[in-house]
C-alpha cells in the first residue's frame, strides 16, 4: 500500500513536471503556458506524498537504502530537479507574456535538463529493488 501511495505522488510530481517539461520543449505547441502553472499545487501535492511514503520505505528497510549508492543518485536527480522545477516556476510562469514570445533557449535546456533528472530518479528508484547489497542488517 505505501508503495502505491508512493507511485501516484510520483505521477503528480514527476508527471506533471514532465508535461511542463515537454511543453516548453515545443510539444503541443497550440497548448498555451500560463495555464499549466495550475500544476503547481498539484506537484507539491505529489512531494509531499512522497516524502511521506518515502520515509515509510525507509524506515521499513533502513540497511537496503542506505547501504546503496543508487539511493543516493535518486536523492540527488531528486534534489536537483525540485530546484529546476522552481527556476522553471520562476522564470516562465513570472512573466506575463509567457504565451506572447517564444520559449527562450535558456528555458529550453533547463526544461530538457528537468527531464533528464526526473527520468534518472525515477529510474534510480526502480533499480533500488534489485541493485541492493544488504537488505537488513543481521541481529
Amino acid at each position: 500500500m505505501i508503495l502505491i501511495f508512493h507511485t501516484v505522488g510520483m505521477g503528480f510530481l514527476a508527471g506533471t513536471n514532465i508535461a511542463i517539461g515537454l511543453r516548453l520543449l515545443g510539444f503541443a505547441s497550440g497548448m498555451r503556458i500560463r495555464p499549466m502553472q495550475k500544476f503547481y499545487p498539484v506537484m507539491w501535492i505529489g512531494f509531499f506524498m512522497n516524502v511521506l511514503s518515502g520515509i515509510l520505505l525507509l524506515i521499513a528497510y533502513p540497511t537496503k537504502a542506505l547501504t546503496n549508492w543508487v539511493f543516493y543518485v535518486k536523492l540527488t536527480a531528486i534534489t536537483i530537479a525540485m530546484i529546476e522545477m522552481w527556476m522553471i516556476r520562476k522564470r516562465v510562469f513570472d512573466d506575463p507574456y509567457v504565451d506572447n514570445n517564444p520559449v527562450a533557449p535558456g528555458v529550453r535546456a533547463l526544461a530538457a535538463t528537468s527531464l533528464f533528472f526526473w527520468l534518472g530518479a525515477i529510474t534510480a528508484g526502480r533499480l533500488l529493488a534489485y541493485t541492493y547489497v544488504t537488505l537488513m542488517t543481521p541481529e
